[in-house]
């Protein structure tokens, strides 16, 4: 079982940067693709960018693609999503959630085994 705990989120102004954080428990980290979903107030929750089990693979939605970034750090059970030139319909509650399926980078929620508790991310105009 993987515990997921995210940090990082906050208020900012449209323009800015925040790092996520999406730290894992257990022994088997490198074993899950990684995946940030965000929910908006009112909407449903969407992925937004994956990363496979060694790190080599990434996937990004199209809304933030060229704007994201996301690594993982298999030493430190740990991913990372960099998000650069932040607008305000990227405000969202963003999760972090671990997936055991064969697939290199799942992008259906349904695919996902564990999912963080999210972090706040507050882009204001």
């Amino acid at each position: 079982q993987v515990q997921l705990v995210e940090s990082g989120g906050g208020l900012l102004q449209a323009g800015g940067s925040l790092r996520l954080s999406c730290a894992a428990s257990g022994r088997t980290f490198s074993t899950y693709s990684i995946g940030w979903f965000r929910q908006a107030p009112g909407k449903e929750r969407e992925f937004v960018a994956g990363i496979s089990r060694s790190g080599a693979g990434t996937a990004y939605a199209d809304s933030v693609k060229g704007r994201f970034t996301i690594s993982r750090d298999n030493a430190k059970n740990t991913v990372y999503l960099q998000m650069n030139s932040l607008k305000p319909e990227d405000t969202a509650v963003y999760s972090c959630a671990a997936s055991r399926g064969i697939s290199a980078i799942e992008v259906r929620q349904s695919r996902y085994d564990y999912w963080g508790q999210g972090t706040q991310v507050t882009v204001s105009s």
